[in-house]
């Protein structure tokens, strides 16, 4: 197993001009509103299991996955029409630069990060907005996580903290070990093998079905740890991962570092835990998943 960096060195951010000064956390809650009344009108499984094709993410788009990208764009429009310039990087649209192209900043956006929860109106899903300095996760600078379930807003700002509907939050446990670990898998094929290496380690599992989420209850101290079966996207992690950083739990892609790049046809492995002993246990039973692009989504 690489190495995990020190998350406590954290990369110093560019200039990048103020697309970093925007109200972020002002857009994002405009976002949630309008897609809670969306998911109001969109209320049956049947009418939320209408496609449209492919995104450029892999997936196959549902209708509801584009009106609520829909509405992100609009916010995005709104800040890039206030001086704003940056690099939006979307499920659907791919990535989509709002200015001449040349800044740094970039926008990570997951529309509804747990789409069959939504799609079979399971209510754990989310909107996942990350804000980056840079082209990898260590340079993330803002991160918004919705859970519509719940009711519950997390949001953190780099060297900040995190908070989770306006109190602070610090990954922190009852000091039990293993005793919660959030899995996100796909099929039970595929997880088998890592949770064959988590036997007589972890006391209880539980699946999400929202990376996004899933890293942020590491951030709240409610999971010991989490981590992945398969491979995900940038826009499934940017912003769990910054929430969960800010709250003082560890993070590693791909089994190391944070490096990770924000480009949506990459694909990695991602673990948390509330300290390192937690997370190298995760991630030695990470390490028997399929490798990242093996496994058709």
């Amino acid at each position: 197993m690489a190495p995990l960096a020190d998350p406590t060195q954290k990369a110093s951010a560019p200039a990048v001009g103020d697309a970093l000064a925007a109200d972020w956390a002002g857009a994002c809650r405009r976002m949630v509103a309008a897609q809670r009344d969306l998911f109001q009108e969109y209320r049956g499984i049947a009418v939320r299991t209408v496609y449209e094709g492919m995104g450029e993410g892999g997936d196959r788009t549902l209708e509801i996955d584009r009106l609520c990208e829909e509405i992100v764009f609009e916010e995005l429009d709104r800040l890039h029409a206030e001086g704003h310039d940056f690099t939006a990087i979307s499920e659907e649209r791919g990535e989509v630069a709002l200015g001449d192209g040349s800044a740094t900043a970039r926008v990570v956006i997951d529309p509804i990060d747990g789409s069959l929860n939504a799609r079979r109106t399971i209510p754990a899903h989310s909107l996942s907005v990350a804000v980056t300095s840079g082209p990898t996760m260590a340079d993330g600078e803002f991160g918004y996580v919705y859970d519509f379930g719940a009711d519950e807003e997390y949001v953190a700002r780099r060297n900040a903290g995190a908070t989770l509907n306006g109190e602070e939050i610090s990954a922190r446990g009852p000091g039990y070990g293993l005793e919660v670990v959030a899995i996100e898998a796909a099929r039970p094929e595929r997880s088998i093998p890592v949770l064959q290496r988590l036997a007589g380690k972890a006391y209880r599992m539980r699946v999400v079905g929202s990376i996004a989420i899933s890293l942020c209850y590491v951030a709240a101290g409610r999971a010991d740890a989490m981590l992945t079966c398969r491979a995900c996207r940038s826009v499934d992690a940017a912003a769990g991962q910054v929430i969960a950083r800010e709250a003082g739990a560890e993070v590693a892609f791909a089994g190391s570092g944070l490096d990770a790049p924000l480009e949506l046809d990459a694909r990695y492995h991602v673990a948390a835990g509330l300290d390192r002993e937690l997370l190298e246990a995760v991630l030695e039973a990470q390490a028997s998943a399929d490798p990242a692009g093996e496994e058709p989504r």
